[in-house]
């Protein structure tokens, strides 16, 4: 008899997003080669596939398995969710297993209440120690490398060969560092022709409906940054959708920044040392699950910062209080020169690229299994 398993996913071009189309890619392939798995699918919000290759086969797939749940579900098969903590108290399931992501340090009541109530899997060892220490166990469930959409593309992407090019990423905002990092670049690289900044940073929920129509606050958000002065060598990128252009973006750098303060794991860093390029770390909370002294140059921590920022982390309410990690910009800028001088050693990160076997979408989805299952 097949083994039933309810999937409470996202479906759209955001990380977690891309992670529930991963998840269900693997099992799709897997019912193909005549896996023993009964599956029933509860998206979380709408599905959007855009940012994927067309896969009419998989999207029908997906269909199907949502009109089973809907049609045939039973509360007492296990469900799998990926979500943030809030709103996990939601659920189809008396065998919940949820994977989660928290980025600050102090666990608030409401979020220890749905660790409870849950078979709880975090990305972050970091988050795993802390909660422990409020009386929460839960798993450490590692992501994975997502072949289907990234792979190292060995072409040149500037006409000056000899340029160094970094990249920083991820959606803007202070939790990520990303003024404290551009700043901090410009200081010593900007305006060099030697060298450019690629920024990669558009966030989504910088857009807002206000009385007076669509606002985006992402231009306001680089001001903040460089204000009027932005150096030649440094561009910024407006939202990317398609993973193939974002797959030709990790590729165009030779050096990734992965100095967010804090991440659960940082999946675009991730990936980018996966395909060989170079990457400049913090040494703490999500990154520790894949940097090494041999794929990434260090910098450690000094100490911590309050996370409230007034637009995503707010003082006393129910989620997301606590600290994130602090970093030593005269270290970081240090820890640059050291990743150019990889780079001049050789363009390609041999060790990163191990990451790809280390952390294969196959080992995820074991885990995934393993942990609602059983």
């Amino acid at each position: 008899m097949s083994q039933k398993i309810g999937l409470n996913l996202p479906y759209n071009g955001t990380s977690l997003g891309n992670l529930g189309i991963l998840i269900s890619k693997v099992l799709y392939e897997r019912e193909k080669n005549g896996n023993d798995l009964d599956i029933s699918i509860f998206p979380i919000g709408g599905i959007d596939l855009s940012g994927w290759k067309e896969d009419k086969e998989f999207n029908a797939w997906i269909q199907s398995k949502v009109i089973k749940g809907m049609e045939s579900w039973d509360r007492a098969v296990p469900t799998f969710k990926l979500w943030h903590l809030q709103s996990s108290l939601e659920g189809f399931s008396n065998r919940p297993c949820l994977l989660s992501f928290v980025e600050t340090d102090r666990p608030t009541k409401a979020e220890l209440n749905i660790c409870r109530n849950n078979k709880v899997c975090f990305s972050s060892q970091y988050t795993i120690d802390t909660f422990k220490l409020y009386g929460i166990e839960s798993y450490y469930l590692p992501l994975a490398f997502d072949d289907y959409n990234f792979k190292r593309i060995d072409k040149q992407y500037h006409a000056d060969k000899s340029r160094i090019v970094f990249n920083t990423v991820g959606k803007g905002e202070n939790r990520k560092g990303h003024k404290k990092i551009i700043q901090a670049w410009i200081k010593k690289y900007g305006n060099n022709s030697k060298y450019v900044l690629q920024c990669s940073i558009y966030n989504d929920f910088l857009v807002q409906n206000t009385p007076q129509g669509i606002v985006d606050y992402n231009n306001n958000f680089i001001a903040s940054i460089v204000g009027n002065n932005k150096p030649y060598n440094v561009s910024f990128f407006p939202k990317i959708k398609e993973n193939t252009v974002y797959n030709d973006l990790l590729n165009s750098a030779q050096i990734c920044i992965a100095m967010s303060h804090s991440e659960a794991w940082g999946l675009p860093e991730f990936h980018a040392c996966s395909m060989g390029r170079h990457i400049i770390a913090l040494d703490g909370h999500g990154y520790k699950g894949w940097i090494t002294p041999e794929n990434a140059v260090l910098v450690k921590p000094t100490g911590k910062i309050d996370s409230a920022d007034g637009v995503f982390f707010h003082p006393s309410q129910p989620f997301n209080q606590g600290s994130f990690l602090d970093w030593d910009e005269t270290a970081f800028l240090d820890a640059c020169d050291v990743a150019i001088k990889r780079v001049e050693q050789n363009p390609l990160n041999v060790e990163g690229l191990k990451l790809q076997e280390n952390f294969n979408k196959d080992k995820f989805v074991d885990n995934i299994l393993k942990y609602t299952l059983e």
